[in-house]
């Protein structure tokens, strides 16, 4: 992997490596690293954040480190809870003395740790959780967040939309019906509020705006309430199971759409379901004659609504757009 994606933990080590006397006398730097190992989020993406901090602390450690400091690091699992995210935030810094914190996968575990985590005036690196409201007008000294907001991530993806709308779509943005529906945390709260925004500055249509309990056992009554809407375009914003659950009863309720923007993990259900063995047409909804389908690579580098050629001819036309 590409270890300018990992400039972060670089940046992470040069700063402990001058705020502790005790890692100055032992060459080493205590970092506390927390993630979800269990529960939904794991599955969700945590755990494999999880695995890429751990393979990047080796191979520091194997190349002699950073400035000649050596990391310890020190995994706790978070669980999916923010009450045992705060509660292991309190341990690292209270008894394991960790120099600094790294991590966290939710939102709805950010916001809680950070304020609990700057009052000991403890370093703490965001590596994922992306919701404003970790940060905005709270005056934290202690906590940082190399990362783009929730809201500029719906700011981001109506833009991209409304740019390409007639070319693609061949429909205005004013001639567009779009559906906003998340996850009602702070994490899927912040994004829809980038997504409205956006929506409007484009001049879409919103035909619905709704959030719902990532924990919700059932989605259907969403679903159908999408389907009477009838949206061009729906943007979503969830974690797992939530993300699994929309997609199933979307399929089994007929649901139909143009295009579907996840600001989320939700595209890996997608892959899993081909790798399982079943087909992409099984998992989504519709073909559309009009459309082409995007390349599924992540990152700023993603090309959505690029041609994709199957055996000479054009395969089934989905737009996918991962965002996060």
């Amino acid at each position: 992997m590409p270890l300018r994606r990992y400039a972060w933990m670089a940046a992470v080590l040069l700063l402990c490596s001058t705020i502790t006397a005790s890692a100055e006398a032992t060459k080493k730097i205590k970092i506390g690293i927390v993630y979800d190992y269990s529960g939904p989020l794991a599955a969700g993406g945590s755990e494999l954040h999880g695995l890429g901090t751990k393979i990047m602390i080796d191979y520091f450690n194997q190349h002699g480190g950073v400035e000649g400091y050596q990391i310890e690091p020190i995994y706790a699992d978070a669980q999916s809870k923010p009450d045992v995210a705060i509660n292991e935030a309190v341990r690292l810094i209270e008894h394991e003395k960790v120099d600094v914190l790294l991590g966290f996968f939710s939102s709805a575990q950010c916001v809680p740790v950070a304020a609990r985590v700057d009052q000991t005036k403890t370093f703490m690196w965001i590596t994922t959780c992306i919701s404003s409201a970790v940060l905005e007008n709270r005056n934290l000294r202690y906590v940082f967040r190399p990362q783009p907001t929730g809201r500029q991530f719906g700011l981001a993806s109506t833009s991209f939309i409304a740019t390409h709308a007639k070319a693609k779509l061949g429909k205005e943005p004013t001639d567009l019906k779009i559906a906003i529906i998340h996850e009602d945390g702070a994490y899927g709260v912040d994004v829809a509020r980038g997504t409205e925004e956006g929506a409007k500055k484009a001049g879409f249509n919103v035909v619905v705006k709704e959030g719902y309990s990532a924990s919700a056992p059932d989605l259907s009554a969403l679903v159908i309430k999408l389907k009477r809407a009838r949206p061009d375009i729906i943007f979503h914003t969830g974690y797992n199971p939530d993300i699994t659950l929309f997609l199933r009863q979307a399929r089994e309720l007929g649901l139909h759409f143009s295009v579907l923007i996840g600001h989320g993990g939700w595209l890996r259900r997608v892959r899993q379901a081909e790798r399982d063995g079943r087909p992409r047409r099984q998992l989504l909804f519709r073909r559309r004659p009009d459309l082409d389908l995007a390349h599924e690579r992540e990152g700023p580098q993603a090309r959505p609504f690029a041609d994709h050629q199957d055996g000479g001819r054009r395969a089934t036309r989905r737009v996918l757009i991962p965002v996060l």
